[in-house]
């Protein structure tokens, strides 16, 4: 953990990186949740608080450049597991907790192990402990509305004070005051972070809290400023009266000479992402010579795809593509209508090579991966399987809920079934590769496949745990296929994607990027400049097509309408039933300027849950920084699910058929 997560992420003090090793930090976690103990992730404790992730730790500790004979103040004693860390540096370490029940059990753990130079009390912690004041160094571990008085009171000359802070309770700036006088502080900006929100009379009020709290945000009246951005929304965007009939010239003149164009969607089952991208791409073979398209499904299920739009010859196979959860996500007519459109474009091209082709970015074959994982636990151990369920259901960058993800802990059965889940599901990798194998463009398979071999277990391992490096491993991947295949085909040829807004963004703009992770989008942003452009898309209600839980029936779905502060709730206000904003171009700078500020937008998966669709769904972000562009519909549809059984009329090599 020390190693991995916090040296090699930038943390230098020999003070903080000992402290971290010596200090066990299961010890301070839940029983049933200490084999995620050294995971580079929060986890959930009693009062429905949680232990910040260590990265988060040792960066406060270094940022408030504790020393050896320092005394310390920390707000926020949760388990005791910080404390516990500044006491091996620091004299003496004087800790404050609003939760009697935490305090009471940080307190009694934090003797037991012998850390006995640290106290802890039961108290406001925005009025500090001015008993014991002034402090060398204090520390808050959760975020306010401004950096409260009492705090920077009992501070010493010469004393740091770091704390997260902001207006909004989801994100916060972290912040060192340094006092160099009695009256005079400096402030120092961190960087961006997510802390639960600091309540007391100094703080976020106790009845705004939580739940509560950000329901209230969401029913304060729009400020003047929030609708004259809603009218500049409306003055800008260009509208589109009809998907199939809209001119794309003046997005074409934008996206320029891109090589590689990004096409998202804020949910996986809305009938006008689906249709608005296959006009898109359309118009991106016939008017701008793209040759690829590379889509978030499977390797192997793609291919059947490629192989029915390129016209070559049918390879035998003992599976449908697309046929595990989510079945809808690419079985559905509005991408049969796509496969249509290619295989006829194809028929007319006399050279192979220029043949529009198609593929899948996501060797790892996640959905039927978990499909196996569940399978195998149903036999072995249906209650782990249950829990699998719930925790497969996370799997989205924007899960914000670290109660479930303590719901969906198991301390004893995952570990006793890892080694036979890895293997049935390395099993199940090398039967799939048989047949790509088997798949022409024989080169390309081989060297896709050799990379998923090498790091198959890998991956494995840290989704099979819920690990937030599963994320990055899994776009890493993605992105290195994208480049693969444009290396592959020769000369660079021109390149469009289609993936969730969360894939396809830039991950440095939104919440994602606060935690380390980086995306598809950051990716090619850092690879290919401004020959990259992405395109994000937006909804404020209607239909769409999702399931409750995972591995659970698909079904159509009403989308809640947007939160009024969101990004979504802006366009909503604007009045706009469809429509192209630009966001790229210098002349854009006042469109750009009043939507920088980041705000909450919405992230819709294959799991729908509306009853917690704020926790769920809602994230932080810049949208101007993330997209180039952005598509707003106000109404959404469902989008329609294909049938097993052959579509009237289709030929038998229609890859989606039996």
């Amino acid at each position: 953990m020390v190693r991995d997560h916090i040296a090699a992420r930038g943390i230098g003090s020999p003070h903080v990186l000992n402290a971290m090793r010596v200090v066990p930090r299961e010890a301070f976690v839940p029983e049933e949740l200490r084999e995620f103990a050294y995971d580079d992730a929060p986890l959930p404790i009693a009062a429905d608080q949680t232990i910040s992730q260590p990265f988060i730790v040792a960066q406060m500790i270094e940022a408030a450049r504790i020393i050896p004979g320092d005394r310390v103040l920390e707000i926020g004693a949760g388990s005791g597991y910080a404390a516990a860390v500044i006491s091996r540096i620091a004299a003496e370490v004087f800790t404050v907790e609003r939760h009697g029940q935490l305090a009471r059990s940080a307190g009694d753990r934090l003797a037991e192990l012998g850390y006995d130079n640290v106290s802890v009390v039961e108290a406001d912690g925005t009025l500090g402990w001015a008993e014991h004041a002034p402090y060398d160094a204090i520390i808050v571990s959760a975020g306010g509305p401004a950096v409260p008085k009492a705090l920077l009171e009992q501070l010493a000359v010469g004393g740091r004070l770091v704390i997260p802070v902001g207006s909004r309770t989801r994100t916060q700036r972290l912040l060192r005051v340094t006092r160099q006088s009695n009256d005079e502080y400096v402030e120092d900006d961190l960087g961006g972070v997510v802390f639960v929100p600091l309540i007391g009379a100094q703080g976020w009020e106790e009845n705004v809290a939580g739940r509560s709290r950000l329901q209230a945000a969401r029913k304060t009246t729009r400020s003047s400023s929030s609708s004259a951005v809603a009218r500049l929304i409306h003055e800008s965007t260009e509208p589109i009266d009809d998907i199939d009939s809209v001119s794309l010239g003046p997005l074409l003149e934008r996206i320029g000479n891109a090589e590689v164009v990004l096409l998202g969607e804020a949910t996986h089952g809305t009938s006008e992402f689906y249709r608005m991208r296959a006009r898109i791409t359309r118009e991106l073979v016939l008017r701008r010579g793209f040759r690829m398209v590379a889509v978030e499904a499977d390797w192997p299920d793609a291919a059947v795809v490629d192989r029915y739009v390129r016209h070559l010859p049918k390879t035998p196979r003992n599976w449908r593509a697309f046929s595990r959860f989510p079945t809808w996500m690419w079985r559905n007519r509005e991408t049969l209508e796509l496969t249509e459109w290619l295989r006829e474009y194809n028929r007319d091209v006399r050279v192979p090579e220029q043949r529009v082709s198609f593929h899948g970015l996501d060797l790892y074959s996640l959905y039927t991966s978990a499909a196996a994982v569940l399978g195998y636990l149903d036999r072995v151990d249906p209650t782990a399987a249950r829990v699998a369920r719930e925790r497969y259901g996370c799997l989205t960058p924007w899960e914000d809920d670290p109660a479930a993800y303590g719901r969906a802990a198991i301390a004893g059965q995952y570990r006793r079934c890892e080694r036979e889940v890895v293997q049935t599901l390395s099993d199940l990798l090398a039967r799939r590769l048989d047949y790509a194998a088997q798949d022409g463009d024989e080169f390309l398979d081989a060297v896709q496949n050799a990379r998923l071999v090498a790091d198959a277990e890998r991956y494995y391992r840290i989704m099979y745990y819920g690990s937030v490096a599963s994320w990055n491993l899994r776009d890493q991947h993605m992105f290195d296929t994208l480049t693969s295949l444009r290396a592959f085909r020769g000369k660079a040829p021109k390149l469009v994607v289609w993936e969730h807004n969360s894939h396809i963004g830039d991950a440095r703009a939104t919440e994602m990027g606060a935690r380390g992770e980086h995306n598809v989008g950051s990716l090619c942003r850092e690879k290919f400049g401004e020959n990259v452009y992405a395109i994000g898309f937006g909804i404020n209600g209607g239909t769409v097509a999702a399931a409750s839980g995972w591995d659970e029936p698909m079904e159509v779905m009403q989308v809640r309408p947007a939160l009024a502060d969101s990004y979504e709730g802006l366009f909503h206000a604007a009045g706009i039933p469809a429509g192209l904003l630009h966001l790229r171009h210098p002349r854009r700078d006042a469109i750009r300027e009043e939507l920088s500020a980041p705000r909450l937008e919405r992230a819709i998966g294959v799991v729908y849950r509306p009853d917690t669709e704020l926790q769920s769904h809602y994230f932080q972000a810049s949208l101007p920084r993330q997209f180039d562009e952005y598509v707003w519909f106000d109404r959404s549809s469902a989008v329609t699910p294909l049938a097993s059984e052959l579509p009237v009329g289709v030929p038998d090599t229609y890859p989606f058929g039996l």
